[in-house]
């Protein structure tokens, strides 16, 4: 692990067990947040229980295809985009824009379009992360040297292997960080929607909780988001580094 890595263990452990000491010493009320090592206790029993079996595996269901979703949509759209110099000019000022849109106010017309169910929450997660997706995709193949570009024209490449074999490798690693992004905006988008308009998932389940005043079990969801996200990230940043070194080679 490089010292960058254990930076971040250090100061991520450092606050735990900071945040551990002021709860027992009960300068944080236990009524108000629990100590970190009973939110662990609290999600394994939960876990064990299969309790909350049914709603993690919807909003999981729901995470994985707004993540495909917005993935490939905002890599497709971010090369076509790439390709109209003018298209692209006109949309700017809407892609900077973009997520200071309240896409909750679309929830209404969206049970029209799709009914009721998964369809709509999908949908909102999906809004929450194409535009990370795309964005990343254009900084990507912005940032493409042009002597790479040049030295596949003198070498007779056609476009499809240009793509392949230049362009993509050139832009992987602002690829990594939109779908890093993408992953991460779309697990925001779904369990929020969960929070407001389903009756199921995480996100309804943590709302239930929070409603009736059962702590142990809000904060123990809380423990396994926020778990499952650092350990999806810290998976695709080692695929990352893995990939970027055997280029390198």
């Amino acid at each position: 692990m490089s010292w960058a890595g254990w930076l971040r263990l250090i100061v991520v452990g450092g606050a735990v067990l900071l945040l551990e000491v002021l709860c027992r010493a009960g300068v944080i009320a236990k009524t108000v947040l629990p100590a970190p090592s009973v939110m662990a206790g609290d999600l394994y029993r939960l876990l064990a229980s299969g309790a909350a079996s049914a709603d993690i595996g919807e909003t999981l269901g729901n995470v994985a295809m707004a993540v495909i979703a917005s993935i490939l949509l905002g890599f497709v759209a971010g090369v076509a985009i790439h390709a109209m110099p003018r298209v692209r000019r006109a949309l700017d000022p809407f892609l900077a824009t973009y997520y200071a849109v309240p896409f909750f106010v679309f929830y209404p017309v969206l049970i029209v379009i799709f009914g009721l169910g998964a369809a709509p929450i999908v949908v909102i997660g999906t809004l929450f992360g194409v535009v990370a997706m795309l964005i990343n995709t254009l900084n990507g193949l912005d940032r493409i040297p042009r002597v790479l570009l040049k030295t596949a024209r003198v070498h007779g490449m056609d476009p499809v292997r240009t793509a392949l074999m230049v362009k993509l490798p050139s832009a992987a690693p602002f690829l990594f960080t939109g779908a890093k992004l993408a992953i991460a905006y779309c697990f925001i988008g779904v369990i929020a929607a969960e929070f407001i308009m389903s009756s199921s998932g995480i996100g309804y389940s943590i709302a239930y909780a929070f409603n009736n005043f059962d702590n142990s079990r809000m904060y123990a969801l809380m423990l396994f988001i926020i778990v499952l996200v650092t350990v999806l990230n810290a998976v695709l940043f080692t695929w990352e580094r893995r990939i970027m070194q055997r280029r390198r080679r």
